[in-house]
């Protein structure tokens, strides 16, 4: 039942993992909220109300993901659904435009510090965090990880020319999403017929921290299809990468 269903959601301090997170604690979760900085989780915890739970989480840090998993270990035990939101787009973007600092970031110009550091957060972070997790997800009757990608990560869409994201794909926030989706169908292909589900799924282009909000879309439509798939029951599909329901993004 999901009242008594355990989630953690990463950097769900704000954003689209807030919402995420506000919605399963709505939803009857026990919802651990990950932050980076633990003030601030406790104060998103305290607002989305009984329920939420703060969690100090730093996906770039294994000491932090390994005091998070034992804290949820001698908490409940086990870990249903594990959202892996955290990610950053860039670390030099300051107060440039996105058509600016796309052309600070083409692959011949691109910082490799900075691709170093936002890889680290969008594709090392979300292994560490799957590889820390994952004996509470086995301790789950009905397990499911949601990994929070993206659209501009899709080789298939970006590699045709007319595509709306073909001419900003570059080696950091794009390329970085691409690799995450490879880490998430190697996650994909080691969980077949665990009984432990993996979706992908990418939110709208939404109005938050991660692109200056500059984007369209509201939290609540961007972090929709996440919520719908952590919601899915164990009789829901595996295996997807979508962007909104019966909407298929290919890899």
């Amino acid at each position: 039942m999901a009242e008594n269903r355990v989630a953690l959601v990463t950097g769900a301090n704000q954003g689209v993992g807030r919402q995420v997170a506000k919605e399963l604690v709505a939803a009857g979760h026990t919802v651990f909220v990950g932050s980076r900085n633990l003030e601030r989780g406790r104060a998103a915890a305290k607002e989305l109300g009984p329920g939420a739970i703060a969690v100090q989480l730093d996906v770039t840090d294994a000491e932090s993901i390994a005091a998070a998993a034992d804290r949820i270990r001698t908490e409940v035990g086990r870990l249903d659904v594990l959202v892996n939101n955290a990610g950053i787009s860039n670390t030099q973007k300051g107060d440039l435009s996105l058509a600016e600092y796309r052309e600070r970031s083409r692959a011949s110009v691109a910082s490799l510090d900075e691709v170093r550091a936002v890889w680290e957060t969008n594709v090392f972070g979300v292994l560490a965090v799957y590889q820390a997790m994952l004996p509470l997800l086995r301790e789950s009757s009905d397990a499911r990880i949601v990994n929070v990608s993206s659209g501009v990560g899709s080789l298939t869409l970006n590699a045709d020319p007319a595509y709306p994201t073909h001419a900003s794909f570059g080696p950091i926030y794009s390329a970085s999403k691409a690799a995450e989706n490879a880490i998430t169908l190697a996650i994909m292909v080691e969980l077949e017929g665990t009984g432990i589900k993996v979706n992908l799924v990418s939110p709208a282009f939404t109005k938050t921290n991660l692109n200056g909000y500059e984007g369209t879309a509201s939290v609540e439509d961007g972090s929709r299809e996440v919520v719908r798939v952590a919601l899915l029951g164990p009789d829901g599909p595996t295996g997807t990468f979508t962007r909104w329901e019966n909407e298929p993004i290919p890899w």
